[in-house]
């Protein structure tokens, strides 16, 4: 297995890309250590891997808008692994709507708090575990933050502005932490297909649905991130930007 041994973190894997790292990972060997919103939630997650993959993923609750809940998520992977590896930064408080008004002030806030400071806040308190890693990666599934292209997507303002936010912090962060050894990379994909890791397209076909329905799949953004960390240490990849057929 070509990631034994290599302790992976990965937010919002209660569904959809999340999940699908998570398990795509496990897969292939590694520990993962996954998260979402609830406990109920990541769990299903675990539950859904199959054979003996199912005992390297753990489950864990945090709402990435709570930092207390961020800081008690990294404490307890910390009891569980002297490192990690690769944190991958997927969970985004998703809002609906084009109609800056139609939202409540404290969902705005919400979706902000959880996208953007729950990506910092999870690379401070995971810093430590990732400092001690011989191969310290971290990845940010930014997607929809791209240059005039976002203005149909149909989310909130305050999403696309949560994730201006965490562009930003990517940029910042992969010049702060590159002489220390720590790659920063992230993803901006246009709208995808969310194949699971347990499906017939995932192992085979989804690059012909690809073409077929003309969307990036599930399974491709995975294999970039493989692709990514596979690298030597000395290549620091800052980032994924994917063109719409």
């Amino acid at each position: 297995m070509k990631f034994e041994n290599m302790r992976v973190v990965v937010t919002g894997a209660s569904r959809y890309f999340g999940r699908a790292i998570a398990i795509g990972f496990a897969h292939l060997g590694a520990e993962v250590f996954v998260s979402a919103r609830t406990v109920e939630a990541a769990e299903r997650t675990r539950t859904e891997v199959m054979g003996e993959a199912r005992s390297r993923i753990h489950a864990f609750g945090c709402d990435l808008s709570k930092p207390a809940e961020i800081r008690g998520f990294a404490r307890q992977v910390g009891e569980r692994t002297d490192r990690v590896d690769l944190l991958v930064n997927n969970g985004a408080r998703w809002l609906d709507g084009m109609d800056l008004e139609g939202a409540s002030d404290d969902s705005i806030v919400e979706t902000i708090e959880s996208t953007a400071g729950g990506t910092v806040l999870m690379v401070k308190h995971f810093l430590p575990l990732l400092r001690v890693s011989k191969r310290p990666d971290i990845i940010n599934m930014v997607a929809v933050c791209q240059p005039g292209g976002a203005g149909d997507f149909p989310a909130h303002e305050a999403f696309h502005a949560a994730k201006g936010a965490q562009a930003g912090f990517a940029e910042i962060l992969g010049r702060r932490l590159r002489p220390s050894g720590v790659r920063v990379f992230s993803l901006y994909p246009p709208d995808y297909s969310t194949s699971d890791p347990r499906s017939v397209e995932w192992q085979g076909t989804g690059r012909n649905a690809q073409y077929r329905d003309e969307k990036l799949t599930t399974q491709a953004l995975f294999e970039c991130i493989v692709y990514a960390v596979e690298q030597p240490r000395d290549c620091f990849i800052r980032s994924f930007h994917f063109e719409p057929r």
